[in-house]
This record gives C-alpha cells, sequence and structure tokens, in this order.
C-alpha cells in the first residue's frame, strides 16, 4: 500500500463521521441558494446506479451494521446512530438474531426514502425481513440522503390471531453534505511545514472549485448584521473571517426587529431588517439583497451560512398579532393565565403609585426594597385572585336552595352518602368527578357544582331534612372543599411574592445584576409577563381576553417536553419565568389545525431562510416542541435537503438532549469551553466533546471486516463490501470558546486565557465556534439589545487574530486530513492536546499554558516526553494586554490593546530509554499564563505502510492449513499444549489471569475487551506497554510446533514479519494497537480458513453457525498422548475441554459418536469422521466399541449404547458424504484377536486380521442378537478404584417378545448417564445413581434406526444379508432385520407409553402406582422390579428416538410429551435431566461435595436434575419434526422454526459472551453456572449443528 492509499484508507474507513467511499459522486450539493435541482433525488439515482447491471461492481461498498436487540429496538447505547454524509452512497444494514420475536413475519418500516423520492415524515416505506432464520436475518439500506429517519419493526404477535406488534423506535441520521470552496493549506501534506506562520499572508487563500467538508470541519463565526452595518458593507468582515480561517458564519436573526432591537425579538419573519438594507422598501423584503450577500460571502470568501431560526416567539409589536391573537396564550384560548393577568395588573398598577404612596422609586439598598414588600403583599391580595380557585359557597348555598324549593334537583346515582362525615362527603364530591372547573382557574369563582346535582346530593346525603338544613350542610362541604383550595392560592401567591422581590433585588439593587434604575412607567416593577395588545379596529373584533398575551422566558430546570404556559402549569401566575419582555410566547398546539395561520406562516419563515442559508441554529431549542420543531426542519430540508442544523439546547438531561438531537435531526449541539472551571474541568470538557478517538485507537481497524454485498435490487452481482459495526453515536458538537451572548474571558477567567483557551478548542474533533468579541478581546458581553455600535474591521489583526488564522486553517486541515485520534493531558496549570493521524503517523501538539484568574508565573510543568517520536517547533506566542489603556467608544467597538510575543524555539532533547529513543520538550522559564506552543510530531520509525502490513495478507499466509493446524492457530486449551509441546501451557497476563486457549481465540477475549471500547487502560495494553513478551508468545508456540505441522510456517513467519516490525518501530503506547490489528487480522483470516473448508450449509450460516463450527476445530487435534492410532500421533475428537484434553481421558467412544455427525459431518469434515470411525471400529470386541479408546492401547468395554452410537454415525456418513456408501467397503485391522482375547497393542495377534466397516456393523448387531455376557479385562481397583465387583460383569440380550435389548446391572452405568458413586462416607461408592439396567429407550431407538436403515440398503442390493441369527423361544434361526425392526415398532408405545388419560392404562404396559406424570415416554424398560420406579421417571431421553426412529412415535402424542418436556425439563441452555417433581431431583451439581448427603455427595447427582446442553439439540431435532407433523407448524412451518431459532439465541448469546467460545457440558438450576462442567463440550456443540443443519435443509426445501 502506498502512502497516498494508506492515507486514503484512514480518512474513509475509521468512523461513521468521517467515511469517504469510493462510488459516483452524489451531485446533489450545491449551495441552497442555487434553485436549479436535479429531476431526481439523490436516492433516485443511487437506486438506479445500484441497480444497474455492472454500476461500481468492482467498487468497494462501506457497510454500517447495527445489530438490534431481540425486539426488533435498538440497545439503549444505539438508540441514536449518526451517519456520515453520503459524499458517496454507502449501506446501513440493519441485523437482528434469527429467532427473535421481530423474525415472525417481521417488515422493517423507516421513513428513509427507501425506494427514492424525496423524504415525508411519518410516510413508512417497508421492507420484508428475510424468512430463513438458517441465515443471517438483515435488511440492506442505501442511504443517499442526509436527514434524520426513524425505524422500527412490525412482527406477528405469538398467540395467532392477535395484532401485531410495533418495535421500539430507533433513529439514524445522515450527516448533510457541505460545499464549500477550497482553500490554499497552511499545511501542504507530505511538505515541510512552513516557518513564520504568523506573519503568513498567502495561504488560507480561497479557490474557484469546491471541497465537501465533514462536520468537523466547519468553523464557525457568530456575527451580528446590526454591527455590521448596511450589506455593501459586509465584505470587508468578509475577508477578515475568511482570512481568519473560518469557514461559516453564524447570523443572528437577520429579519426585521422589532421595538427592543433585539436581534431575537423579530418583528417580521418573512422581511429582511431595513437597518441593514440598501434598499430598505424593496418589494420582497430584501431577500434578494440577502441572498446575494450570503451569495458573495460563501462564493468569494469560502463563508458558509448558517442563520438562528426563532421558534418560540416573536416581538411584542409583531403587527401580525393583531390580526391573529390566537397565534399566542392568552386567557382566551388558555383560560388558566386569566389570574397571573389579573395579578400583573395589580403589581403595573402599584407601580404607578409608588410616588402617591411616598414609596422609593429607585432601589439603591435592602431597605429601599423592603419599604416596597408590604405594598406587594397588599396589591396581591387587593386582587382577590382567590376567586380564581375557590367555590364562592354563599352563591352555592343559595342556588341550591333555589333548586330544593323548585324541585329540580338531580337524583343521586353515586355511592352512598347517608350517614357520611362532612369531610367524607367532601371527597366523593371530588371523586365522583361533579366539579366543574375544579382547579381550572379559568374564572373568578368557576369552581362550581351545578345546583341540582349538588342538591341532589344533599337529599342523599341528609335524607329527610328541610331545605335550609340541606342548603346549609352544602355549603359545609364546599368549606371544607375550599380549605385545600385556599391553601393551594395561598401558596402559589407566596410563591408569585417571592418571586417578584427576588426579581427586583436582582434588577435594582445586586451589583453584578443590570442595576435598572429608576421604577416607572416604562421600567416598572415586574418584567411584562403578557403583552396588552392595542385596542383598535383590527383587534375590537377579538375576544377582550384574547388581547393578553403570554411573554416567553425559561425557567431553572423546566421539563423541556412540557410546555410552560400550558395548563397545569402554574409557571405564570407563580412568577416563576424568566422572562422576556419584548417576545410574545407561540402558541402552535397540537398540529396545524389548532393554529393553521401561525403554521404556514412559520413554514413559510423557515422554507425562505432555507433558500438562502445553509444552516439553521435552532435558538432556545430546549423550550420548542419537537413537533413543531420537526415540522421547520422538515420543511427547511425540503427546500435544502443538505440543510445543516445546530441547536443551542439546555434540557439538563444527556437523556432529553439525545431525544431532540435523533428526533428532530439536530446535527450539532453547541458546547462551550468557558464552562470548565478549572484547567482539570476543561482538559475533561476538551476530552468529552473533541478528542474524538485516543491514540492508538484499534477499532474500527480491527472490527471492520471484509465481505460480498448481496445485489440490492435484484440486479446486478454482488459487490465487495466493508462491514464495520456500530456502536452507537453520541451527539455531534459544536464546541464555542465562547458564544456571542455569554461573559468575555476578562470575565470568567482572564483576558490573556483568550490566547490557551482558543488555541486549545482548535485541537478538537468537533465542529468550532467563536465569536468576533472574543477574537479581539473585547472586555465585557455586549449586549445584543441596546448596542448599536459597530464591530472594528480593517486595523490589521488585534487580539488573537494572527493566532486564530494559523490555527483555525490548521483545524480544518486535520479534520479533513485525518487527524482523528487525540490525546489529552491536563498538568496543573497545563493543558496539552496531541493530535495524530493514524496511518502517517504524524501529528501535531499544543501546549498552552491556561490563564485562569490568580495564575502567574511559569508554574511548574515536567518536560514533555514522547516515545519514538520526533517533535519539531513551528510556532509560539504569549498575550500581553494592556487594560490600563483601553477606552470605550461611542461608535465603534474596541478590544483590550494587546500584544501577540513570538516565542522562540524551546529546548527540544532526545534521550533513551527502556522504550527506545525519546523527544521531551522543556516549556521555557519564560511562559506566563495565557501561552501557547505549536508543534509537529512525527513517529518516523512507524512505517505508514504498517497498518497495511499489519491488516494484510494474512488470508493467504493461512489458506493453505488444514483443519488440523487451524486448531493450532486458534485453540489449544493448556493441557492440550502442554502435551504438544512437553510443558508450555496458556499465556498469563498479569492482572487479568490465563488465557483459556494458547491460539487466537485465547487472545481474542482480552482483545475484544480492549478493542471494542478502546480501552487503553486495559491489563493486556498496559502488559503490551511494559514489553514484548505476548508478541513473543504469540509467535514463538507456533514456530516451535512446524516440525509436526509443517504448513503452519506460514503463519508463523507471517506473525513474526509483523511483530519484528511493531517491536522495532512501535512506540510502546502504539503496542496495543498493532498488536490488536495482527491478532484480529489473523483471527479473522483463520476463521475464514474455517469457514471455507466447511460445508455450505456452515458458509451460508449464520454467526452462530459459524460459532459452532469452529467448535469442529477446537475439539479436533492432534494430542499426541490421545492419538487415535497407537503407532503414529493422529488427530482426536475431545470430549470436552479443559477436562478431557489429553492422554486416556481426551477421546471416548460415546461422546465422539453422538459429537461426529454435528461436529464433522454438517461440516464437511468427512475425512476425521472416517478416520474416527476406522479408528474405533479397530478396536471392536465383545459387540461393543470402547468407551474409552486410549489411542487403542487400553481400550475399556462398559458402555452399552456405544455400538450404536457407531452404527448410526456409519449410517449418517453413508447419507451425507459424497460417495458415502464406500465407507462400507474400507477395512480395518482388528486390535483384537477373533476370540476376544486381551492381547497388548504391540503383540503379534494383535491387528492380525481385517474386517470391512460393512462386517463391524454385522458383528455389532449378530453379538447382540446372541447375546453379550463378558467380565472386563482386568477388572478391579486397577480398573476403576470406585466400582464394586459385581459392576465389571456385562450382560447384554435380547428380549424376542418385544425386540428390545437389554443390558446392564445394579453396580454398572452402560449409557450416557453414567455416574458412579465414590463416597465412602455418605455410603455411594460403587452405586451408580442412574444404572438404567433394562431398556434404555434411546437404545431401542439406535436399534430401531439401524434395522430399518439395513433392512432399505438389503432391499437396494447395497447389503449381502438379510438378518441375524437367533435363539427365539428356544429356536435357532434368521431373524430378518424387517421382522425385527417391525417387533419394536409393534411394541413401542405399549411398553414406553405413558398414557395422559388414566382410562387408557389397559392399552399400556403400565404400573399406575409408579406414575408421577402422565404423558411422558418412559426413560427405560424392564428395570427389575425392587427398582421399577426408575422406569417412569421424565427424562430427556426419549427425544433421540423421535429423531432417528421417529416412525416409533405417534405424532400427536409425541408433540404433546415434547411440549411437556418444554414446560418442565427445559432450561435456558440445556435439558433437565430428571422432573423437578421427581423426588430425586436434585439440581446443581458439585463433585466436590463430600457430605452424608448420598443423593448429592461426590457429585452423584450428576444426571439428577442439572441441566446437559447436548440433549437440547435432541429435543429441538425432535420438536422441529413433529411440531411440523402435529403442532403449531402444521399450519404454518415458520412457527416451528422460530421456536426453535428463538431457544437457540441463548446458546448464541452464550458463545458469543463465553471466553471458551464454545458450549458447557451441563449447568446447574436454571442455567447457572456449573465449575465442575467442562466450560466447552464436544456433542453439546454438535447436536445444536444438527439442529442448525436441519432447519437449513427444511429452508432450502
Amino acid at each position: 500500500m502506498t502512502i497516498p492509499s494508506a492515507l486514503h484508507k484512514v480518512t474513509s474507513a475509521l468512523d461513521p463521521t468521517s467515511k469517504k467511499i469510493q462510488l459516483p459522486e452524489n451531485k446533489d450539493v450545491q449551495s441552497p441558494s442555487k434553485s436549479q435541482r436535479t429531476p431526481k433525488t439523490p436516492q433516485d439515482e443511487a437506486i438506479a446506479y445500484f441497480s444497474s447491471a455492472d454500476g461500481g461492481a468492482k467498487e468497494t461498498i462501506q457497510v454500517w451494521e447495527l445489530w438490534l436487540e431481540d425486539d426488533g429496538g435498538p440497545a439503549a447505547s444505539k438508540s441514536y446512530i449518526r451517519l456520515p454524509p453520503p459524499f458517496k452512497p454507502y449501506i446501513l444494514r440493519l441485523s437482528v438474531n434469527p429467532g427473535t420475536p421481530v423474525t415472525r413475519n417481521g417488515v422493517l418500516k423507516s421513513d428513509f426514502p427507501m425506494d427514492g423520492g424525496v423524504f415525508q415524515r411519518g410516510a413508512w416505506k417497508e421492507r420484508k425481513l428475510p424468512s430463513d432464520v438458517s441465515k443471517p436475518i438483515q435488511v440492506d439500506l442505501l442511504i443517499a440522503n442526509p436527514g434524520a429517519f426513524c425505524y422500527f419493526i412490525e412482527y406477528d404477535e405469538l398467540t395467532p390471531g392477535l395484532p401485531r406488534v410495533v418495535g421500539r423506535k430507533g433513529y439514524f441520521n445522515v450527516d448533510p453534505i457541505i460545499s464549500l470552496p477550497a482553500r490554499t493549506p497552511f499545511f501542504p501534506p507530505g511538505e515541510t511545514p512552513p516557518t513564520g506562520l504568523l506573519k503568513d499572508e498567502s495561504s488560507g487563500a480561497v479557490l474557484p472549485k469546491r471541497a465537501q467538508l465533514s462536520l468537523d470541519g466547519l468553523i464557525i463565526l457568530s456575527v451580528l448584521a446590526k454591527w455590521m452595518g448596511k450589506t455593501n458593507q459586509w465584505e470587508k468582515h468578509f475577508n477578515e473571517a475568511s482570512r481568519r480561517g473560518y469557514n461559516m458564519l453564524h447570523w443572528a436573526p437577520l429579519q426585521q426587529r422589532g421595538a427592543s432591537g433585539s436581534p431575537y425579538s423579530i418583528f417580521e419573519q418573512l422581511k429582511y431588517d431595513k437597518a441593514i438594507l440598501q434598499k430598505p422598501d424593496a418589494a420582497d423584503g430584501g431577500v434578494k439583497e440577502i441572498e446575494e450577500a450570503i451569495t458573495l460571502a460563501r462564493e468569494k470568501y469560502g463563508l458558509g451560512a448558517v442563520t438562528d431560526v426563532v421558534l418560540n416567539h416573536t416581538a411584542f409589536d409583531s403587527e401580525w398579532l393583531l390580526e391573529h391573537p390566537e397565534a399566542g396564550y392568552s386567557p382566551a384560548n388558555t383560560p388558566h393565565l386569566a389570574p397571573a393577568v389579573d395579578l400583573e395588573d395589580a403589581i403595573m398598577a402599584l407601580s404607578k403609585k409608588l410616588p402617591s404612596l411616598g414609596l422609593p422609586t429607585t432601589l439603591n439598598s435592602p431597605p429601599d426594597l423592603n419599604a416596597l414588600v408590604p405594598h406587594i403583599k397588599s396589591a396581591i391580595d387587593a386582587a382577590r385572585l382567590y376567586e380564581y380557585y375557590v367555590f364562592d359557597v354563599q352563591a352555592s348555598v343559595k342556588s341550591v336552595a333555589a333548586a330544593l324549593e323548585a324541585g329540580k334537583e338531580t337524583p343521586w346515582k353515586g355511592p352512598t352518602l347517608a350517614g357520611k362525615s362532612l369531610e367524607q362527603l367532601s371527597e366523593v364530591v371530588k371523586a365522583e368527578g361533579i366539579i366543574v372547573n375544579y382547579r381550572a382557574y379559568s374564572e373568578r369563582f368557576g369552581t362550581t357544582v351545578k345546583p341540582e346535582v349538588a342538591a341532589g346530593f344533599a337529599k342523599a346525603a341528609w335524607p329527610g331534612e328541610d331545605t335550609t338544613s340541606l342548603a346549609s350542610k352544602w355549603g359545609k362541604v364546599l368549606d371544607i372543599l375550599n380549605v385545600d383550595l385556599y391553601t393551594e392560592c395561598n401558596e402559589d401567591l407566596s410563591s408569585a411574592q417571592d418571586q417578584i422581590i427576588g426579581r427586583l433585588r436582582y434588577t435594582r439593587i445586586d451589583e453584578h445584576g443590570p442595576r435598572l434604575g429608576e421604577i416607572n412607567e416604562k421600567s416598572p416593577l415586574v418584567e411584562p409577563y403578557f403583552t396588552r395588545l392595542a385596542k383598535n379596529a383590527t383587534t375590537e373584533k377579538h375576544d377582550p381576553r384574547a388581547l393578553s398575551l403570554a411573554n416567553n422566558g425559561w425557567m431553572w430546570g423546566a421539563d423541556p417536553l412540557k410546555n410552560f404556559a400550558e395548563y397545569p402549569s402554574k409557571a405564570y401566575i407563580r412568577r416563576e419565568v424568566i422572562v422576556w419582555g419584548d417576545c410574545v410566547k407561540l402558541r402552535y398546539g397540537k398540529g396545524p389545525e389548532d393554529n393553521p395561520w401561525l403554521w404556514q406562516h412559520m413554514i413559510d419563515y423557515a422554507e425562505s431562510l432555507a433558500s438562502i442559508f445553509d444552516g439553521f441554529r435552532l435558538d432556545n431549542c430546549h423550550s420548542t416542541p419537537l413537533h413543531v420543531g420537526e415540522a421547520i426542519i422538515d420543511a427547511g430540508r425540503r427546500v435544502n435537503p443538505n440543510l445543516y442544523v445546530m441547536a443551542e439546547l439546555f434540557t439538563g438531561s444527556e437523556e432529553m438532549d439525545l431525544k431532540f438531537v435523533r428526533e428532530l435531526g439536530i446535527n450539532s449541539l453547541v458546547r462551550e469551553a468557558y464552562n470548565g472551571h478549572d484547567p482539570k474541568d476543561f482538559a475533561r470538557l476538551l476530552y468529552r466533546y473533541g478528542v474524538g478517538k485516543p491514540i492508538g485507537s484499534m477499532d474500527n481497524d480491527c472490527l471492520s471486516s471484509s465481505g460480498e454485498l448481496p445485489s440490492l435490487f435484484g440486479k446486478g452481482g454482488s459487490r465487495p463490501c466493508t462491514v464495520t459495526p456500530l456502536s452507537g453515536s453520541t451527539p455531534h458538537a459544536v464546541f464555542y470558546d465562547v458564544t456571542h451572548d455569554n461573559e468575555t474571558p476578562r470575565d470568567k477567567r482572564t483576558a490573556e486565557d483568550a490566547l490557551s483557551t482558543g488555541a486549545l478548542v482548535t485541537f478538537t474533533r468537533a465542529a468550532l465556534g467563536s465569536n468576533k468579541s472574543f477574537d479581539d478581546l473585547y472586555p465585557k458581553l455586549l449586549d445584543l439589545v441596546t448596542d448599536n455600535r459597530a464591530y472594528n474591521v480593517g486595523n490589521g489583526e488585534g487580539g488573537i487574530g494572527k493566532v486564530k488564522r494559523v490555527l483555525n486553517h490548521l483545524h480544518t486541515e486535520m479534520m479533513e486530513g485525518g487527524f482523528t485520534e487525540g490525546h489529552v493531558h491536563e498538568e496543573g496549570e497545563y493543558i496539552m492536546v496531541h493530535r495524530v493521524h493514524p496511518v502517517t503517523h504524524k501529528g501535531y501538539m499544543l501546549v498552552a499554558h491556561t490563564a485562569f484568574k490568580g495564575f502567574s508565573g511559569r508554574g511548574w510543568v515536567k518536560p514533555i516526553k514522547l516515545s519514538r517520536t520526533k517533535i519539531s517547533y513551528l510556532m509560539g506566542a504569549t498575550l500581553k494586554t494592556r487594560y490600563d489603556e483601553f477606552k470605550e467608544d461611542p461608535e465603534m467597538f474596541h478590544g483590550i490593546p494587546s500584544t501577540l510575543e513570538e516565542i522562540s524555539e524551546p529546548v527540544i532533547r532526545t534521550g533513551h530509554d527502556h522504550d527506545g529513543v525519546y523527544t521531551e520538550v522543556v516549556v521555557p522559564e519564560k511562559f506566563e499564563p495565557g501561552s501557547i506552543m505549536l508543534f509537529t510530531t512525527d513517529m518516523d520509525e512507524l512505517s505508514p505502510e504498517i497498518d497495511a502490513i499489519c491488516s494484510s495478507g494474512a488470508d493467504e499466509a493461512f489458506a493453505d492449513l488444514d483443519l488440523v493446524d487451524l486448531n493450532v492457530i486458534l485453540h489449544r486449551a493448556d493441557g492440550e499444549e502442554r502435551d504438544a509441546t512437553g510443558g508450555d501451557g496458556v499465556y498469563n497476563i498479569p492482572n487479568f489471569g490465563s488465557l483459556v486457549f494458547c491460539g487466537l481465540e485465547g487472545w481474542m477475549q482480552p482483545v475484544r475487551q480492549m478493542v471494542q471500547s478502546n480501552d487503553l487502560g486495559h491489563p493486556l495494553a498496559a502488559h503490551l506497554r511494559e514489553g514484548c513478551w505476548a508478541m513473543d508468545y504469540v509467535h514463538d508456540r507456533v514456530q516451535k510446533q512446524v516440525v509436526d505441522l509443517p504448513r503452519l510456517s506460514k503463519p508463523a513467519k507471517w506473525l513474526n514479519d509483523r511483530f519484528v516490525l511493531i517491536r522495532s518501530t512501535c512506540p510502546s503506547f502504539m503496542r496495543p494497537k498493532y498488536f490488536s490489528l495482527v491478532i484480529y487480522t489473523a483471527y479473522k483470516a483463520a476463521r475464514k480458513a474455517v469457514v471455507e473448508q466447511c460445508s455450505d450449509f456452515v458458509a451460508s450460516g449464520h454467526s452462530l453457525t459459524h460459532n459452532l463450527a469452529l467448535c469442529s476445530v477446537q475439539m479436533y487435534g492432534l494430542v499426541k498422548s490421545a492419538s487415535i492410532s497407537p503407532s503414529k500421533p493422529v488427530a482426536s475428537l475431545a470430549a470436552g475441554l479443559p477436562h478431557f484434553a489429553a492422554g486416556w481421558a481426551r477421546c471416548w467412544g460415546r461422546d465422539v459418536f453422538i459429537s461426529l455427525r454435528g461436529l464433522f459431518l454438517t461440516t464437511g469434515n468427512f475425512a476425521a469422521a472416517r478416520e474416527h470411525v476406522l479408528a474405533f471400529g479397530t478396536t471392536l470386541k465383545h459387540g461393543l466399541i470402547p468407551n474409552l479408546l486410549d489411542s487403542t492401547r487400553n481400550p475399556r468395554y462398559n458402555c452399552r449404547d456405544g455400538p450404536w452410537w457407531f452404527i448410526q454415525n456409519i449410517q449418517d456418513y453413508t447419507k451425507m458424504c459424497p460417495n458415502g456408501l464406500a465407507i462400507l467397503d474400507d477395512k480395518v485391522k482388528r486390535r483384537f484377536p477373533a476370540d476376544d482375547t486381551w492381547v497388548a497393542w504391540d503383540h503379534p495377534r494383535a491387528f492380525e486380521w481385517e474386517s470391512t466397516v460393512a462386517e463391524l456393523v454385522q458383528e455389532i448387531v449378530q453379538r447382540h442378537a446372541e447375546g453379550i455376557e463378558f467380565r472386563e479385562y482386568n477388572a478391579g481397583p486397577n480398573l476403576d478404584m470406585d466400582m464394586r465387583d459385581e459392576g465389571f460383569n456385562q450382560k447384554i440380550w435380547v428380549d424376542w417378545e418385544t425386540g428390545l435389548i437389554y443390558g446392564g446391572n445394579r453396580y454398572n452405568c452402560g449409557t450416557w448417564m453414567d455416574k458412579m458413586g465414590s463416597s465412602d462416607r455418605a455410603g455411594n461408592k460403587g452405586l451408580p445413581a442412574t444404572p438404567r439396567d433394562g431398556s434404555p429407550i434411546e437404545i431401542t431407538g439406535l436399534l430401531k434406526s439401524t434395522l430399518t436403515w439395513l433392512d432399505g440398503l438389503r432391499k437396494k442390493g447395497l447389503w449381502k444379508l438379510d438378518g441375524v441369527q437367533a435363539t427365539v423361544r428356544g429356536e435357532k434361526r434368521l431373524v430378518t432385520y424387517k421382522e425385527w425392526a417391525d417387533l419394536i415398532q409393534k411394541n413401542f408405545e405399549r411398553l414406553y407409553y405413558v398414557p395422559a388419560d388414566p382410562s387408557l392404562d389397559k392399552d399400556f404396559a403400565v404400573n399406575p402406582a409408579m406414575i408421577n406424570r402422565r404423558g411422558i415416554y418412559k426413560d427405560v424398560y424392564g428395570t427389575p422390579k425392587d427398582r421399577e420406579w426408575s422406569d417412569y421417571q421424565f427424562r430427556c431421553n426419549f427425544t433421540l428416538p423421535m429423531i432417528v426412529a421417529p416412525e416409533l412415535f405417534t405424532p400427536e402424542r409425541a408433540i404433546d410429551a415434547l411440549r411437556l418436556a418444554d414446560a418442565v425439563l427445559r432450561g435456558p441452555l440445556g435439558m433437565k435431566t430428571l422432573d423437578p417433581s421427581d423426588s430425586q431431583y436434585r439440581p446443581d451439581y458439585d463433585n466436590s461435595n463430600d457430605s452424608t448427603d448420598q443423593s448429592v455427595a461426590k457429585g452423584w447427582n450428576y444426571h439428577q436434575g442439572p441441566e446437559w446442553v447436548f440433549p437440547t439439540g435432541w429435543f429441538l431435532l425432535a420438536y422441529l419434526k413433529f411440531d411440523r407433523l402435529a403442532g403449531d407448524g402444521k399450519k404454518d412451518p415458520q412457527r416451528t422454526l422460530h421456536f426453535i431459532s428463538n431457544i437457540l439465541l441463548k446458546h448464541a448469546q452464550h458463545i458469543e459472551n463465553d471466553p471458551w467460545r464454545g458450549l458447557p457440558e451441563l449447568t446447574n438450576s436454571n442455567g447457572s453456572y456449573c465449575h465442575d462442567s467442562c466450560n466447552t463440550q464436544a456433542w453439546s456443540a454438535s447436536t445444536i449443528l444438527d439442529v442448525l443443519e436441519e432447519a437449513h435443509r427444511i429452508g432450502r426445501e
């Protein structure tokens, strides 16, 4: 990879906010002033392009993948997704796990215009979710349109017939495409940085070509037009802003201002301010003139334009209010405001009376204010505002008496009233809702009860009493009700009084207040909460109450989703609003229908602005009703789809901020550096809003993967793509040093701090904001309303302008050049920010001495040290101010006189430490607060190619590895590795612990943790910074095994080459990144190599399928002590890890053949399957295969089910492997002589004869037909220290009346439930917990499967024999396979089924006295009578014959039993091995338990309740079969598949989250962790693979 291509790689692959991929250009990026638009939207053009047969077929498409929760909604951390501007179209992929509820006929709905056309909020477009649950469930959306979009998934309820479920909503915002003229760079890439930066005059020139900017590249200057003169005077301002590196102007509102003069008090939204227009009387209201000025700024000076959009209020004197007072809040449309109007009238009247009352009108001290307090209270009392709250008791008593006299009472139909107390009756009045206008506060004495109703109530309450008494008692009820209402009124008015007095103190007396001066008619006691419209010919047609309009303002801690002017808010009567007396609050209602004129007027306003400006700033956004904000922004984006929206948002809650951002489509939130109250807090803000990603970030490079993007529209082939997971977004910041309406540096810190803060802000990864008063060092906050002086432009670069020119340009060049990584370091008074390009490793570093109040001198700071990094000085400056020379100018704004002094190059020295060469900067002795230094940095030893090197070549290096090689690369538990290497085990990371695997999968556990959150504080990151031991280990262990597995030489070299490069060139702080990149790259290549060697079922499957296929590699490896050959190393299958890693305990006959189908046959590893069949076939003895193989040296024959699993796998092999029947002719050398004599493996008689596999099968069947009886070789403690003598005696026979095979005795355990007791203390030593001596149901099923298969082969002429020779009723004769199978078929349900209906017991072989649960299949048939109860235990084994011999079962009985198992036996991962209602149920296995409780001592309850995982696969396969025959799936097979897939979600989650990346042997009760279980077990993964393979097969059909 070349350096340019490496540069492109980082700028196009780091994160969603900087993505630019090579696809057709989005043409619709012209500035909004250009009204011409292409007939097609960008989405239309992208769809047409991707629908073409070869459109971009060779170009790599970026896919951003968003994984959704099981209910189809996003995780909390992903509720907001910010996507990059679609400079080139890309894909948003929404993915869900198969089996989640949303996959039940799921439909993705989104208002994103996925089918083309324009965006319409609430117009839901649809995509049906794929229905094949055996494959990934994902929907790909082609993104070419910016904007804010919503999505959700609608799906079927679990119960048919119920309404469909509408899932939780999620949101994604697509950044706009911002296109502005390009500029000449200050720091051209690849060139030596210039000198004399502060004197540079040529850089930053605007070019006649366009550049597309990301949001981070924006640098916004806030300006007020009224301080710039008329439009023909603006060009000098444009020139200065452009020269200083700004590329966007934020214009305070340019509309005609109201009488107050505030730009935010807009008199007319559709006309521009006459004071700034050359043609103030233009018919278009100045639209053309403003458009021309904005275009000039954009095209000549490279300055885009953002304007404030003021939605919440209009000027109090807006003429249109006279015609449309309904646009505001008044007692006419918001009745509860009426008492607030009267209250204000009373206080205003008092203002006029102060002189006549002899009260002070100028408040100079608290005593002056105290003199007013009694009069304020008296004025409030005199207003009799309680009348808005309470009942008029006397009037109500009279009206009730009159109603009673006239006989007009309404009969009472409520609860019984007679006998209740007055207090109880008052509660009934409230509860029954008979009060009219209760707490409505809408009119005086408006709170009432209709007289007829009250009369009926009184008669029911006091029957038989006279009219006078009834009316009087009714009045007493109202008196009680009034108590609370008077209290409420007093509390509200007390608040109002406190607020009035508090505001008077602040506005008239406090030093930090505005000191408004004399109280008079123009400046009354209180700021006006209401604007009184003039009464004239226009307003006389309105309700007089409509002429008092509520003014807008803000409230401390208000809920932004609640309108403080609307009922039930009491903000106005309680005087809690910090009011803006010049602004009437606008009333939008719930929608346009509530106020049609206002909605249309404001939409016209938004559309007019969007046609001229590049963006909106939402003023006072937190007070904007969401539905209003949506409508206005939508209107703007209809005109300009690339409209940029920034907002001033202070909700007080990050969660609430996020709600506004995602639902309105806000692109940036205003954040401010001067909110940091000390250097540490300031550094926190810099980190939070602007560091971007830490230096050495790992996530995108590691987590992204290559893939193929299927055709999106059914045309053309697939395209290469890069898939990057989305982890959620935080709102983007436009990070201001100081906003235009906040205090200046001199007020908040010091004037000198403007330089250090202004410089530090430019090093953040955010859009930047500033204002001219900051750059020019204005000493005080300028009054936007009353100050009408002019900006000072043209007298050179005052203040910090020269530094801003350099750093603003540098900021944009860093953001657009890919300097996405940063580091913030705070040390005392100093803050250092370092920005680095993650591919070129070049960077810029800023050192700033902050100037908070009280700082002086150099302060203390250590030399700034960077490992293996060159540092070069660019410039430095310190700011000296002379406030004593400052003079106010009545005509023009001037900054504090100041000098920018350049700082000479500091001492930069090199040294050497444990990490190699370092460079450090010594801060000069003279470096006052308010000083900065700028440096370039270069990790020059670190090649720009290192990212490409570390992430390439792995596919080729791993391509030739077979699955045994890949076992070494990926896995190897500690015991396996020690066996292979003679001692080396897993790696131990300090403060983390030992890895579970030696291979890449082991490393992936800590690497995933570190990478997903860029956690550079992780113990592995610290370990890597300390040294290179981890790299040595990863390579060396592979290299050591090249002798045995020569193909490992390529990956060993690949690893070594990269680790040598990292070790020799990387600073220690970069090692975590590149180590992780190498591990991830190797891991993905190894996984790919596995999948590519697997079957189509695996290759096309989803992540669970892939992970389980990896388990087949995990379990299959070369372990010399456990070879399946006695004379040479041959890879073998482990039963589980870590307990069965090596030696005689690794390879078990039963486990191998329960696991072989799933792990080898479904995945396509037919060679390994054949090797294991042949290896175990060599050891056939007594008609059995060994339970323990021990490399065929010392096999043990004590499992009755093993031979039947062996045959079942041969049967499966013949059906699943290409030319699979050929295995029947394969020959094996027999380990033992034909007479079953035990000989050592190297004895001359060993391996002296041979059989075909077909002969082995026949031998097993024949030997069982004849009966098997033997005593185990070497019986006694040397063979099994826990078994009693009788247990070594093996006997198996056939009952020819039923065809069933019986075997075992009380003292041995020949099936998979083989726990032998070992506790002398508890008395279970030598006693199996589950002997199952009889005819276990799974053996019967396997036998039936074998007989049916052999008969089928015979019929096809593929099997030579017809059956077996057996002695039946004393006669030795041929029993054909079919005869034997039919005998089992005839008797199976009679012998095993326990009927649900007791009346059917006579038809089945049941003992009702033994039955614990009905509707089940017995676990065993024929247990000796002393333990007959064990036949009736409900266990999970009955599901296996349902798979291999489903014909044995009546489908309706089978599905009922399976449903019962689902309800009773199924746990989160595994199946309970015993019914919880059974007295022997003990669900928690602890093999170390040494108690006297026989049932659990030494883990005797191994199979008495703990939840084993592999039978879950049997259960699911059986359910998949019988539910489609007789259950819900009979009508809709998809229901069955969804049921199965939903259960498997837990297994998928377990594998994803468990470091062993497999399924455990078992869990304890309810899925809880079992310490004694293998963490990953072969048959657990195998049977789930079987399920997935069957679902895949059904899906294909």
